[in-house]
Order: structure tokens, then C-alpha cells, then sequence
């Protein structure tokens, strides 16, 4: 497994990596907004889990996320009570290489 460095102006706020590499696949850590890393790329997606602070929001991350994620990996999508620094969503993924 090689853990996947990233610049330190997006570094993770917790105690856990941005996402490693193993056996060809890249699995990120949750997202928010930020630049992929290590040549991820949202057509490389095999599948995403989605969290929402709130499920109102689903039509709308829906319609963006279809922009994107073109190739339609699989994904599950839940609401949590709150996400870090006040974010609406966040996604992690498993992306082959």
C-alpha cells in the first residue's frame, strides 16, 4: 500500500491520509471540494459513497453529480447530521488506475 501525499494546504484534518494506492486502485478518503490526488479523476470512478447534510439537498447534488461522474460507478448516498467545516457534501471513492 503507498499512501498518497498531497500539498500541505490540503492536508487532512484528521489523524488519516488523503486515500493510498494498492492493487491498482486508488481509495480516497471523503472530499470536499477539493482537487483530486494522484491523478484521480471522476472517469476513473468505480464507486463513490455520498454523504449529504441533508437529504433536501438530493435532487440538486444528484443533477451536479451526473455532470461528473459520467461513467456511472456505483454509489451509495446518505444524510448525516453535519460534515467537516460546515460542508453540504462530501464524497470518497474507489477509482481503478
Amino acid at each position: 500500500m503507498k499512501v498518497i501525499e498531497t500539498p500541505p494546504a490540503t492536508d487532512a484534518i484528521g489523524l488519516y491520509s488523503r486515500g493510498c494506492e494498492a492493487n491498482g486502485f486508488v481509495f480516497t478518503s471523503g472530499r470536499l471540494g477539493e482537487d483530486p490526488a494522484a491523478g484521480a479523476g471522476f472517469e476513473k470512478a468505480i464507486k463513490t459513497t455520498c454523504f449529504l447534510a441533508d437529504m433536501g439537498d438530493f435532487a440538486a447534488f444528484n443533477e451536479l453529480y451526473a455532470k461528473y461522474f459520467v461513467s456511472r460507478p456505483a454509489r451509495i448516498c446518505v444524510a448525516v447530521k453535519t460534515l467537516p467545516k460546515n460542508a453540504v457534501c462530501e464524497i470518497e471513492a474507489i477509482e481503478g488506475k
